[in-house]
């Protein structure tokens, strides 16, 4: 498994190490800028996720039709050109501009989709758990180098070292990552494929609970630098020193996710945690006016944030069919980054006109809501499947497979000559399963 998931690994981590290490100071950074205000700066922030969440769904698809690979370096590429964009802005328009070049490269659904095609469901968690702690590990590097390298060197250098990250990236891409395997199966595609998903309501309230997390975490993003440079008078090179506490707690945090929503199966109640520390860290940050009080309220964030990480991307993946998944995690994703853009430009107005206060309230409320949607989540414990080497069962049979009650989808792995079966154990035994074929 290790081999085949540590390039994707790295060529995600370098991805996301590049749109994060700009996070913790972009919003006191973009500022200095002539004509730029809150709201503007919230559109900075969360720019890049307006195309991301345009462009995840098509990228999705497209790379169902014509690979994941040239799919990925297609949305790198893109994804160069708008950091150097921004590298070079000299106002507020410019770097919103390169934001949205940035996001163009709408790739997160694709290389989440390559990881479920080479990994078999049963360590797929896993390797979601090792994708998740890299991107944690990632996160905290970049929350201390940021503040930084941007504080001596200037935050162009940031997004230089952006466009460097991607274009390596690309370079791991095309030398070290394996060709997905060549899977067959009997669905046909359709434009109503799309409405189904959307119908489907595990995935819905998967995509909901991504796109509130992801809003929460640019919402953090915006107010937490600034309030710290404001309120509290930190100099943008001390903000490393808010951020590593944190994620030196999120990263511990990713452990008990990984033990309790996987090993234990309890990943409701995981999710539950992640979401009443959101509230709970708000609601601290909001109405304290002690700077260390606040940090608390910043650790408690980043630990409801990495407790959802790991699971986020793993259990959507679990809700989708096979010929599906890369339109199912590009909604998923889109979701996300409708929150991304949303939180930010949502928290700009709200802190601009109104006050970390009501931000605080609005978050609390919103929590508890989500806490009731989340409680009805179907838990994917009970889907397992069967892997049958090719001459071990009747092909002539399979096509029963479709009608029997309990099957949720059969498919061919043709790379390692495999027939790999889903099914519902609730449902039906894996002894009857075996005995139709």
């Amino acid at each position: 498994m290790l081999k085949t998931i540590m390039p994707l690994n790295l060529i995600v981590s370098l991805r996301f190490f590049g749109l994060f290490i700009v996070l913790p100071v972009l919003s006191v950074y973009a500022l200095q800028f002539d004509d730029a205000n809150e709201l503007l700066i919230g559109i900075a922030i969360g720019g890049y996720a307006a195309t991301q969440m345009l462009l995840q769904v098509p990228f999705g698809m497209l790379s169902d039709k014509i690979g994941r690979k040239i799919t990925l370096t297609i949305g790198l590429v893109i994804f160069i050109i708008g950091s150097l964009v921004c590298a070079f802005s000299d106002d507020i328009y410019m770097l919103i501009f390169g934001r949205l070049l940035q996001g163009a490269g709408a790739i997160g659904a694709v290389a989440v989709a390559m990881i479920s095609d080479m990994i078999k469901e049963e360590i797929r968690a896993k390797a979601m758990a090792i994708m998740g702690g890299s991107i944690a590990m990632t996160f905290a590097l970049s929350m201390v180098l940021g503040p930084l390298i941007s504080g001596f060197w200037g935050i162009d250098k940031l997004f230089l070292i952006t466009a460097v990250c991607a274009a390596i990236a690309i370079i791991v891409l095309l030398t070290k990552v394996e060709d997905p395997p060549k899977i067959t199966h009997e669905y046909k595609s359709s434009k109503k494929d799309i409405l189904k998903l959307l119908k489907d309501k595990n995935l819905m309230k998967m995509n909901i609970t991504n796109m509130l997390q992801k809003g929460m975490m640019t919402l953090a993003f915006l107010t937490i630098p600034i309030m710290m440079v404001r309120e509290f008078d930190y100099a943008k090179t001390e903000l490393w020193q808010v951020y590593m506490p944190a994620m030196i707690f999120g990263i511990f945090a990713m452990g008990f996710s990984a033990v309790m929503g996987e090993k234990k199966k309890k990943p409701k109640l995981v999710l539950i945690i992640g979401i009443l520390m959101f509230g709970l860290s708000f609601a601290i940050m909001g109405f304290t006016n002690s700077a260390t009080i606040f940090i608390v309220g910043v650790i408690v964030f980043f630990v409801g944030f990495n407790v959802h990480e790991p699971l986020l991307q793993s259990l959507a993946s679990k809700y989708a069919k096979i010929h599906q998944k890369g339109a199912a995690l590009g909604i998923f994703n889109s979701f996300g980054h409708f929150g991304t853009f949303t939180g930010a430009l949502w928290g700009g107005h709200f802190l601009k006109w109104y006050g970390i206060e009501y931000i605080a309230v609005v978050v609390f409320v919103t929590c508890l809501l989500w806490v009731i949607l989340i409680i009805n989540l179907e838990n994917p414990i009970f889907t397992k499947n069967i892997y049958l080497d090719f001459g071990k069962f009747d092909d002539t049979k399979l096509k029963s497979l479709n009608s029997t009650n309990g099957i949720v989808e059969w498919y061919k792995n043709e790379n390692e000559k495999q027939l790999i079966i889903k099914y519902n154990s609730k449902d039906i035994a894996e002894e009857k399963v075996l005995s139709l074929i």
